[in-house]
């Protein structure tokens, strides 16, 4: 398994955040987005995840929640990487792969468009 800090691991999801076009991060609202070392038992392979309401979901309801979560797992892409350029691309993907799920693209769309 490929080795790397959790503390270079966050800066690379830092980095793929900043990579985020401006018009796009202007909409988003009301989300988080975290590191963590490995997912829920049973997802090993899982390497990030979406928790909210979709903007395209929300409604005059959506008030005084909870900011949506995203997470990016660091162990599941340490392992499937082979080299530190391997990781930077994988998640840049994963960070929007999961933020796309926030403006309520599914996973079908995404993988056509090669964030699968």
């Amino acid at each position: 398994m490929l080795e790397m800090t959790r503390e270079e691991f966050e800066e690379l999801v830092a980095e793929a955040l900043d990579r985020i076009p401006p018009e796009l991060t202007r909409l988003m609202d009301n989300v988080a987005v975290f590191v963590e070392d490995e997912p829920a038992a049973g997802e090993p392979e899982l390497l990030g995840l979406y928790e909210g309401t979709p903007l395209t979901d929300r409604g005059e309801w959506y008030a005084g929640v909870l900011p949506d979560r995203i997470t990016i797992y660091r162990g599941p892409t340490l392992r499937m990487c082979e080299s530190r350029e391997d990781v930077v691309v994988e998640t840049e993907i994963t960070v929007v792969h999961e933020i796309a799920h926030h403006f309520g693209i599914d996973d079908a769309r995404l993988h056509a468009l090669g964030y699968g």
